[in-house]
């Protein structure tokens, strides 16, 4: 019982931890201005994992790739701790293992990416009925215009009604079910 509460705690505080520092990085990818309260508390609440990174993974392209390998490094952390608390017996397992970990944390941090834009796409639809002038809105439409803007060009406006981001979930839901989900699969069978 005190196994299952570690593994939920160690996956949720990891998991916060990565979605904070991949909106950073998606902050500055998609350009959003860093003067907005939201994003100035992204950057605080991360500054303490990405700044010491910085000495060590350089910046290329005017992106901070820093963000992503200390993103990385927070699901390599969860997954290690939540196969150590469920007893996995890595002494026994071999080197081969460690492969199979690491490609473990890179196929769940793209499923959190994934959840993310979802998400992201969610709070948009919502501020958008309930107070599109909300601090929070040019965030939020920075980081989701990016994937919504193609989707516009395909499909129509129904009665005044933008379906684009029902159709960006069940894109999102489908890249979860079909590729992700066979990766994953894929590493576990490797174990």
């Amino acid at each position: 019982m005190i196994a299952g509460a570690l593994t939920f705690l160690a996956q949720t505080l990891g998991n916060l931890f990565a979605i904070a520092v991949l909106l950073r990085f998606m902050m500055q990818l998609f350009r959003v201005p860093f003067r907005n309260p939201f994003a100035q508390f992204i950057v605080a609440v991360t500054d303490f994992a990405v700044k010491p990174l910085r000495r060590v993974v350089p910046g290329f392209a005017g992106l901070d790739w820093a963000c992503l390998v200390a993103a990385f490094l927070a699901e390599f952390a969860v997954v290690l701790v939540s196969y150590w608390l469920d007893g996995f017996p890595f002494a026994l397992a071999g080197g081969g293992v460690w492969p199979v970990m690491l490609g473990l944390a890179a196929v769940r941090l793209l499923s959190l990416t994934v959840y993310l834009v979802i998400g992201l796409t969610l709070v948009r639809a919502l501020l958008s009925w309930v107070n599109a002038h909300s601090p929070l809105m040019p965030v939020v439409y920075e980081l989701t215009e990016p994937f919504l803007a193609p989707l516009r060009r395909i499909v129509p406006m129904v009665a005044n009604v933008d379906l684009t981001p029902l159709v960006l979930f069940i894109i999102g839901q489908l890249i979860l079910m079909l590729p992700i989900m066979a990766l994953e699969r894929a590493l576990l069978g490797a174990l």
